[in-house]
Order: C-alpha cells, then sequence, then structure tokens
C-alpha cells in the first residue's frame, strides 16, 4: 500500500478499534455544487471504506434544514463557501469543535476556528479592459472609488456574501469611515446598476460594457480554462491586477465546513476533515475547481492559476469577516450599492 504520510494517518484510524464501531456512513450536508467533488468523495472512500451519502442545497436551506432536525439531524458535516456563512452556522450553534493534530498542523491558524476549517481559498481580484484601461492606475481596492473611473465599474450586489466579506475585510484594516469612501465611491463610478454574477461582470469588461470590475479568481480561471471560442475571446481582452500588494495583500475567501454537534458519526466526520487536508484532496480543489490549496505545501497543476501568478494574500483571520459583515451591509445600503 503507497500512501502519503497524512493518508496514512487516515488509513491506520480507519482500522482502529475506536473507528471501527461506527458503521462506514458520512452523512453531509453541502452548499459547494462543484462536478469536480465528485473526485473528493469517491477517492475518500476508497481509501476508507467510508460511504458518503451527500444532502446539496442552498447555505440558507442546509442550515434551516439542521435547525428543524434538531438533535435527530443525520447530518455529519456541513461545508460551504464563504466565511460568513461558515459563521452563520457557528453563531446557530450548530458545530461541535474539532480535534485534529494534523488539522493544526497542515491548516494555517488565520484560516480556522475553533469550529470550523478552511480547505480552499479564492481571491477577490480586480480585472479590467486591456484595450481601454490602464493597469498602473488600479494597485488596491480603493482605485475603485477614483473620479476616472466615473461611469466605468461594473459590480454584482452590495448584499451577495463576496462582497459583504471584501468590504468586512476593509473596515477590519482600516476603519468605517475608509469602508465608507470606498462604497460611495464605487457607486458613483457605476457604469450601470449591479446585477448578476463575477462571469457577468468580466463578460461585461471584456465587451467594453465596463472597464473595472471586482471577482472571485475560481471564476476567471474558470473561462481561462475554457475552450469555448467566446470564452477566449473575452479573456483575451482582460487584464488582472491583485490589489494592495504593498499593503495588506489580497483579499481572500474561503470553502470550509465543521462536523455537528448531533453528527451520529463524528469519527467518520472527524477523518474525512482530515482527509480533506490530505495533499490528494487539496489538489482536487485546485485542479477540478480552480481554488488555492489552503495548505501552503501543496504543489499544484493548474495552468489558469499559474497563468495569474504568485500574489500576496491577506493574512486577516477570516473567522473576523464575519464580525464586520453587518456594518459592512448598512455601509452598503447608506451609499446605495443595492
Amino acid at each position: 500500500m503507497n500512501l502519503k504520510p497524512a493518508l496514512l494517518g487516515l488509513a491506520l484510524l480507519a482500522a482502529s478499534p475506536a473507528f471501527s464501531v461506527e458503521e462506514k456512513v458520512l452523512n453531509l450536508y453541502s452548499a459547494r455544487h462543484y462536478q469536480t467533488d465528485e473526485q473528493l468523495y469517491s477517492d475518500f472512500t476508497r481509501q476508507t471504506g467510508i460511504v458518503i451519502n451527500r444532502i446539496e442545497g442552498k447555505e440558507d436551506e442546509l442550515l434551516e434544514r439542521i435547525k428543524n432536525e434538531g438533535s435527530n439531524s443525520p447530518a455529519d458535516v456541513f461545508l460551504t463557501v464563504d466565511a460568513a456563512r461558515l459563521a452563520k452556522a457557528h453563531e446557530l450553534g450548530i458545530f461541535a469543535p474539532w480535534k485534529s493534530a494534523l488539522l493544526e498542523k497542515r491548516i494555517p491558524a488565520h484560516l480556522r476556528s475553533e469550529d470550523w476549517v478552511a480547505f480552499s481559498t479564492r481571491a477577490r481580484v480586480i480585472v479590467y479592459n486591456k484595450t481601454s484601461i490602464d493597469a498602473s492606475s488600479l494597485k488596491n481596492y480603493a482605485d475603485l472609488a477614483a473620479p476616472q473611473f466615473k461611469g466605468r465599474l461594473c459590480s454584482r450586489s452590495g448584499s451577495h456574501p463576496y462582497n459583504l466579506s471584501l468590504m468586512a475585510s476593509v473596515i477590519a484594516h482600516q476603519g468605517e469611515a475608509a469602508a465608507e469612501t470606498l462604497a460611495k465611491g464605487m457607486v458613483a463610478n457605476f457604469a450601470r446598476s449591479p446585477k448578476g454574477g463575477d462571469t457577468d461582470q468580466i463578460r461585461a469588461v471584456a465587451a467594453g460594457e465596463c472597464g473595472v470590475a471586482i471577482s472571485n479568481t475560481y471564476y476567471l480561471a474558470r473561462l481561462l480554462r475554457s475552450d469555448k471560442p467566446a470564452d477566449q475571446k473575452a479573456m483575451a481582452n482582460i487584464g488582472i491586477v491583485w490589489p494592495n500588494q504593498s499593503s495588506t495583500g489580497t483579499h481572500i475567501n474561503i470553502s470550509g465546513g465543521g462536523i455537528l454537534k448531533t453528527a451520529p458519526h463524528k469519527n467518520n466526520a472527524q477523518l474525512f476533515l482530515d482527509y480533506l487536508a490530505s495533499d490528494q484532496a487539496q489538489r482536487y480543489f485546485a485542479d477540478g475547481n480552480n481554488e488555492w490549496p489552503a495548505v501552503d505545501s501543496v504543489q499544484v497543476d493548474n495552468p489558469a492559476l499559474s497563468a495569474m501568478g504568485k500574489f500576496k494574500a491577506d493574512q486577516l483571520p477570516v473567522k473576523q469577516l464575519a464580525m464586520y459583515q453587518t456594518k459592512a451591509q448598512m455601509i452598503f445600503d447608506r451609499a446605495g450599492f443595492k
């Protein structure tokens, strides 16, 4: 059996008496909707013999379901994207503290809390039209509020968690006054009312409907890897800026999960979280869904991620993003960022 050290630990745990008393089942509630995750689940089953029963849905729907199921919930693990959504699960009191020396060793402290852990990251970058925008004028998120970009900025809704988390990071680093200035400046620069998702913003910039926008990197990587002529043509017009490289670093968000307090298969659940931090699983996150591994030492082979280059990431503890979500929404509302 040729297993890497981290995976060998999983195999030994799965074979130990403490873990054999549980049936070989894991009930997963997931708000991740990526076909490539099938490889994650099947590989875990191959290594441990634990069969994953999966229920997928939107974050709020799954959390409401868990809340209604109460102590009778069959769910063992809840997975989702965005630190704010994980924080909401924490606030509902559904997570149990995890206990794993492996996770403490492999997942950086700023990417975990006492009861949930991040397994992949994505960055929020500035995209611009290379034919109409001078990249040297875009170095920081604050530049999106500059008067020179009046009528040239596109964005998705200010109420979306991606934008709320970005604004929460601005509040955490610079305070509410700076966040308010940024929000008002962005609204003043809108080319149109906020609408659509990040991919829509990228396409609008490529088409010249606007000059600049913000997007999560995995949407960009998806388009970079596309073999569709329309996507290739669009990306030929797109430039990417890693904001705040001389200060706090580019804002990142996460995908992660935790074990439920009421989990009927807690040992299997901890095995699953440990598996998600393994080299193999981390490569699935990167190669399959264009996310960066949370484990720094993992080397990936994703041409789109490589094409975007290296960058300095914000080291703000992601659990702090939830602290400022309400304030971020209030600031967006006052600025008219709908």
